[in-house]
C-alpha cells in the first residue's frame, strides 16, 4: 500500500498567518511590487549615454515587449501614453505568478481570489473611467448598450446581453481566468510532488523506480508553469489594452 495522503485544500493554498491577515500571498505581492519598483529603479541609475547593460537592459526590454506586443497591437500609436500602466500590470502579475515554481513559496498568489478580482475591478474603473472620459457619461453607455448599426429591433436583446458583457462579465472572467489557471497548475505540482514522494518511500521496494514516472512528470508541469505564468500575465494586460482601447475609440 502507498502511504498517500493528500492534505487538506486550505492547507495547500496558504501559511498560517505570520500577523492577523498577513500571510504568505501578502508576502509574494509585497516582494512583487518591491522587485518591480527595484528593477526600474536600478535602471534610472545608469549613464543613459552608455550603452544599457544589466537591469536598464532588462528594463528597456520589457517596456519593449509592452508597446510593440500589447499596445501597438491593441490601441495603436494613441496608446503609448498607457504604457506604463500595462507594464505594471504586467510585471505585477507575472512576479505574483512565478512564486509558484519557487522552493519555500511554492504558491502563487494569483492562486487566491483576492488579488485576481482586485486587479479585474481595478481595469473595469480605468476602462469605464476612460470610456466616460472619452466619450461622456451618457455618450458611453449608449455605444455600450446600443452598438450602431444593429436594427432597433434586435435592441431589446442586444441591449441586456451587452450590459451583462461589458458591465459584469468582463470583470469576472478577467479575474476568474487568472485564478483558476494559476489555482490549477498549482494543485497539480503538489499533486504530482506528493505522488512521487509517496512512491520513493514506499515499503515495497517494486514500487521505487515508478516514483520517476510521476517525478518526470512534476519537471515537466514545474517548466509548464514558467509558460503558464507568463501567459497569465500576458492575457490579462492585452485583454485590458483591447477594453481601454474599445473605451476610448469605440468605432475601432
Amino acid at each position: 500500500m502507498i502511504a498517500l495522503e493528500f492534505p487538506p485544500i486550505n492547507e495547500i493554498l496558504r501559511w498560517k498567518d505570520l500577523v492577523p491577515g498577513f500571510n504568505k500571498i501578502s508576502i509574494i505581492a509585497i516582494l512583487a511590487a518591491v522587485i518591480a519598483i527595484g528593477l526600474f529603479l536600478a535602471a534610472t541609475r545608469q549613464d543613459h549615454n552608455s550603452a544599457p547593460k544589466g537591469s536598464r537592459n532588462l528594463a528597456e526590454a520589457i517596456v519593449e515587449f509592452i508597446e510593440n506586443g500589447v499596445v501597438m497591437q491593441t490601441m495603436g500609436r494613441d496608446g503609448l501614453g498607457w504604457t506604463p500602466f500595462l507594464l505594471s500590470l504586467f510585471l505585477f502579475i507575472y512576479l505574483c505568478n512565478v512564486p509558484g515554481i519557487i522552493p519555500f513559496f511554492q504558491m502563487p498568489a494569483t492562486a487566491r481570489m483576492a488579488i485576481p478580482m482586485f486587479l479585474a475591478l481595478l481595469v473595469w474603473v480605468v476602462y469605464n473611467g476612460t470610456g466616460i472620459k472619452h466619450q461622456g457619461f451618457f455618450g458611453y453607455f449608449k455605444s455600450t448598450l446600443f452598438p450602431p448599426g444593429v436594427p432597433k429591433a434586435l435592441y431589446i436583446l442586444v441591449t441586456p446581453i451587452e450590459f451583462i458583457s461589458a458591465i459584469i462579465v468582463r470583470p469576472f472572467s478577467l479575474a476568474v481566468r487568472l485564478f483558476a489557471n494559476m489555482l490549477a497548475g498549482h494543485i497539480l505540482l503538489v499533486t504530482f510532488a506528493l505522488l512521487s514522494e509517496a512512491l520513493f518511500q514506499a515499503k515495497d521496494k517494486v514500487l521505487i523506480p515508478v516514483g520517476i514516472l510521476p517525478f518526470f512528470m512534476l519537471i515537466f508541469l514545474t517548466s509548464f508553469e514558467v509558460l503558464v505564468a507568463f501567459l497569465q500575465a500576458y492575457i490579462f494586460t492585452i485583454l485590458t489594452a483591447v477594453y481601454i482601447g474599445g473605451a476610448a475609440h469605440p468605432e475601432h
